[in-house]
């Protein structure tokens, strides 16, 4: 029987749950853990930020790895599984933690998981969700913020109720067990091997060989990403933001409402932006999500009262419901379905190798000139970024108006 055309696949609809579920494990210790290194471990600020840096640098480079072995492979759900299953099985033995180095080799062992399941997980919701690729990256976004706000709040409650740090790691490991076994139900859609029928599902399939740069990545996929590699540079962390928020009379108590109200707002514009993606043109939204980031920065950059926070974080919630989910469904136009897992795998290894220079270079003009520049500039980059993808969408639409 055929799907609903307002239902979404099985397939996305139990990896969403399944990030939901991972991402309340994972938000039960992050938030954690800093205070429980300094505190309990004696480990000092510089070696958190060693502990996160390494991780993230791991999962980047694995998830362009495994995107392009699930191409391989013709299979993504075994690599998913694998993923999910080693990240949650090791998360919570930072719980038995006694050396900082012990909580280092969770936390890269944590992303390994991650980054082994991060590509086939996003080539395999493209394969299920077809034509609906837009609104089935949102809703997996949007169950993922879900999840961001559901953690750090559980996790809340029971420090209020003075459960210890420790026991705290040991019961995140009951979400991680939900989403393993979520994920072992998760049907694997036919169309992502690499067969002459699945060839039929590529648009323009002549065109894109004649553009072909590789074997794998076509030279529109790789120009767009050279795009997303100039955003991404502007793109720097979050924690700004709430240094930035803090300097402005937020609290500190209101820091983690701020925070909280920020993924409410990613959560319903995340599934909006999705299913905006399958209606309007995707360039068009990406470009209008980039506009709201610059404009968000350059708010933050000359805002001079608590409220200008708040309504600059709640409109920043705009932000990423036109962009991640909508940049993933392009990623899947540009991809040919034999060739997904390392269009992802590629697509994710760009916004992860641009983390560490985009933090140094805002890090290094809020401490050298202020604030105000540091974020101006990455407004100015996102800007630019609009620009060069306003560029690319016409020069694309001309070459394919050729062939």
């Amino acid at each position: 029987m055929r799907p609903r055309p307002d239902r979404l696949p099985r397939t996305v609809l139990l990896l969403g749950f399944t990030s939901l579920f991972t991402d309340v494990g994972t938000e039960m210790i992050f938030p954690l853990l800093p205070v429980f290194l300094v505190e309990s471990l004696g480990a000092g600020p510089t070696y958190v930020g060693l502990i996160e840096g390494t991780a993230d640098t791991v999962a980047s480079l694995l998830k362009l790895a495994s995107g392009f072995i699930s191409d391989a492979m013709r299979r993504r759900k075994p690599l998913v599984l694998f993923g999910y299953g080693l990240a949650s099985a090791v998360r919570p033995f930072v719980a038995v933690a006694t050396r900082p180095w012990h909580v280092l080799a969770v936390r890269v062992t944590d992303r390994v998981g991650k980054g082994v399941r991060g590509s086939p997980r996003d080539a395999l919701i493209a394969d299920a969700a077809g034509d609906r690729a837009g609104h089935a990256f949102g809703f997996h976004q949007a169950m993922d913020n879900v999840g961001a706000v559901v953690g750090p709040l559980l996790a809340t409650v029971l420090v209020a109720s003075h459960w210890p740090i420790r026991w705290i790691f040991w019961l995140a490991a009951v979400p991680g067990l939900v989403a393993v076994t979520l994920v072992a139900f998760v049907p694997e859609p036919r169309s992502n091997s690499r067969s002459p029928a699945a060839s039929q599902h590529s648009s323009r399939p002549r065109a894109r060989r004649r553009l072909s740069v590789t074997g794998t990545l076509d030279r529109p996929l790789v120009l767009y990403l050279a795009v997303l590699f100039v955003f991404s540079l502007g793109n720097s962390s979050d924690a700004f933001l709430l240094l930035r928020a803090r300097s402005l009379g937020i609290s500190t108590a209101g820091i983690p409402i701020l925070w909280a109200a920020l993924n409410l707002a990613k959560v319903a514009w995340a599934y909006i932006g999705g299913a905006w993606a399958d209606r309007a043109p995707r360039v068009q939204l990406i470009a209008a999500g980039w506009v709201v980031y610059a404009a968000v920065y350059l708010g933050l950059a000359t805002a001079s009262a608590p409220w200008h926070v708040w309504t600059l974080f709640v409109l920043y919630g705009v932000f990423y419901g036109l962009t991640e989910p909508v940049e993933k469904a392009l990623v899947k136009d540009l991809a040919r379905p034999d060739a997904r897992g390392g269009a992802f795998g590629a697509y994710n290894f760009v916004g992860g190798i641009t983390a560490l220079p985009a933090g140094l270079l805002t890090g290094t003009l809020w401490r050298g000139k202020g604030p105000g520049t540091a974020l101006a500039v990455d407004a100015g980059l996102a800007a630019a970024a609009c620009g060069l993808l306003l560029a690319w969408s016409a020069w694309y639409t001309r070459t394919m108006a050729r062939r």
